[in-house]
Formats: C-alpha cells, sequence, structure tokens
C-alpha cells in the first residue's frame, strides 16, 4: 500500500486541494475493495502541528500526525498556499528538510498549482519541468529562474516530482497519480465518478494574457507599449527596435529577459489576446477577427492560434462565445 502524507501547511491553504484528494484517494480504495482488490493508498494529513487553524479564522484542520511522526512516506502532496508566496514559504520551511530527505529515501513529491513554490524551495526542481497557476509564471521565473517552467501545462512529471497546473487542474494529476499506482481502469472509474475530463492536457484555452510588466527595464516596457498599441497592424522586430532607438540584438536580448517571451512571442500573443476577445464578445467570422488582429494569412493565424491557446480559434469561439455584446 503506498503511503500519501498530506501536507497541512500554515496559513491560507486551498482546503479543496487538501479535501477533494483525500475523498478521492479514498474513494479509489472502496472501488478497488469492491473489485476484490486490495486497497491502494494509506492516505494522512500531515503538519507541522496538531491543529493548524487557517489566516481566513473560518477552518481549523486536525492533520493525522505531524511530519516528526512520519519516518517514511511513499507520495507527499503540497496543497496550494494562498498568502503572500515568500511569507508561506517562512511560515513552512520546517517541512522543506523533511520533504527532502523523504525524496532521497525514495518518496515522490507532487505540487498542486501554486503549491510549486514551496516544492521549488527544496531545490529538487531545478532543471527541471514545473507547472503552476497561469498567472503566477512571471513571479514564479523571478523566484526561481533555474526552473523550467511550463506555464501552459495541466502537469508535469519527471523523476518522481509531480506539479500541476493552476485551480482544479489538481484534479488531472489526481488521476495521473491513480492510473500509474492503480491502474487506467480505476482512473477512468475516478474520472466518470468524478466528472472529470481524463485526457486535458494544457491550460492554454483559459490563460488571459495582460503582459509581463512586472520589471524595471523601461525601454522594454516602451516597446510592449508599441506592440499592444499597434497590434492591429503588420509590425517588424526592427522597426520596434528603431523606434526605442535600440539594436536589434540589443530589443531581443532586453526583451527576453524581462519578459521570458521573444519579441515576436510577445507580438503573437498580444494579437491572439486580442483575437480571443473579438472570438468572446462579436458575431464576427474567424477571417474578420484574423484581419483585424493584423493576420492576412488564414493558415498562419490559425497556427499561431493554436500554438498560443491549444485550440483552434473555431473550438475557442464555441468554448467560450457570448454574444451579449455585440
Amino acid at each position: 500500500m503506498k503511503h500519501v502524507s498530506i501536507l497541512i501547511p500554515n496559513g491560507h491553504t486551498s482546503l479543496v486541494n487538501i479535501a477533494g484528494t483525500h475523498q478521492i484517494l479514498n474513494q479509489i480504495n472502496d472501488i478497488v475493495s469492491q473489485q476484490g482488490g486490495k486497497p491502494v493508498f494509506n492516505v494522512q494529513l500531515v503538519g507541522l502541528t496538531k491543529e493548524t487553524k487557517q489566516d481566513t479564522g473560518l477552518f481549523t484542520v486536525y492533520p493525522d500526525c505531524t511530519i516528526a511522526d512520519v519516518t517514511k512516506t511513499d507520495l507527499i502532496i503540497i496543497p496550494a498556499i494562498h498568502n503572500d508566496q515568500r511569507e508561506g514559504i517562512e511560515r513552512n520551511r520546517e517541512f522543506i528538510p523533511w520533504m527532502v530527505k523523504q525524496y532521497k529515501n525514495g518518496a515522490e513529491l507532487a505540487s498542486m498549482c501554486i503549491g510549486a513554490y514551496l516544492l521549488a524551495t527544496t531545490g529538487l526542481l531545478k532543471g527541471k519541468k514545473c507547472a503552476t497557476h497561469w498567472a503566477h509564471a512571471a513571479s514564479f521565473r523571478r523566484m526561481f529562474p533555474d526552473v523550467n517552467l511550463v506555464d501552459d501545462r495541466i502537469m508535469t512529471a519527471e523523476d518522481g516530482i509531480y506539479t500541476s497546473g493552476g485551480a482544479y487542474s489538481y484534479l488531472n494529476l489526481l488521476l495521473y497519480l491513480i492510473e500509474k499506482n492503480a491502474g487506467r481502469d480505476a482512473a477512468i472509474m475516478a474520472s466518470k465518478m468524478f466528472m472529470i475530463d481524463i485526457d486535458k492536457n494544457s491550460q492554454s484555452p483559459f490563460i488571459i494574457f495582460e503582459g509581463q510588466k512586472d520589471h524595471g527595464d523601461e525601454l522594454v516596457k516602451e516597446a510592449q507599449k508599441i506592440i499592444e498599441k499597434s497590434y492591429h497592424e503588420k509590425m517588424t522586430v526592427d522597426e520596434i527596435a528603431a523606434e526605442i532607438a535600440l539594436s536589434r540584438r540589443s530589443l531581443e536580448r532586453r526583451f527576453k529577459k524581462a519578459t521570458s517571451n521573444t519579441v515576436v512571442e510577445y507580438i503573437q500573443r498580444v494579437k491572439v489576446e486580442a483575437a480571443k476577445k473579438q472570438l468572446e464578445t462579436t458575431r464576427k467570422n474567424v477571417n474578420e477577427v484574423m484581419y483585424e488582429v493584423g493576420y492576412s494569412d488564414t493558415k498562419s493565424f490559425r497556427t499561431v492560434f493554436k500554438k498560443v491557446t491549444g485550440v483552434s480559434p473555431f473550438d475557442y469561439r464555441n468554448r467560450y462565445a457570448n454574444f451579449t455584446s455585440t
């Protein structure tokens, strides 16, 4: 039986991550038992103290045990911590050496949403792929530049370390862990019972691109303003560089460092975000939207749109259109 330690951090924690994981893994035990098998997971809530009050004042969680009581575990689940991330890490720093020790002794680690911050603080994510909530991508990259953040992914799995994207994408990570430990049939049963899309693999359709402006490079900000003001026109990197009196090479280097996007990628994301809003709120056809955001080639537009969002313009409209606006 796989021993699962669901961490109960101090602060304002995602009780949804905690309760959902606890319920679903125990439900799998019931399903497997009903089919004549042995329970797969031994699930425990593990805290730093025997009582953990949420900062909201609404809830108190009573862990089954503390980390001092767990000498060996097989899987550690790290829920999202909603406090300021540096504060959340400091208040839960005691978990870090325990997690590192358990990992070195064979345990696997799984972070949910912005629980990735606490996981990354262990140093175990260095050089590895990591998912987290797309809205925290810029902040995460600044704090952990040595981690390969893939902010479009629902989940990652590498060397016994698993991470999930934003909010309820933790459910897809759970299905993956269930399939890995209890088999495909159990994962399919869980997906049906809890109505989880078992094959979802990207959070790109949900990303709202607002531009990465929380950096200190004023010339890059000027370039961003130019792109955002003129997204409906065709523009080249050379033209943008000339307008802010930088060489193309300097602009591309500084832009990538400040925003984690190349200039071309940023132009594409701004155009696609504008296209998404048109597809959501107007009855314009895909070609009309394409022309309004500065594309003239249908294949090129559809390719870029799908690269950024994970779906075609047509599928995006079907999923998110709201024609209360005209």
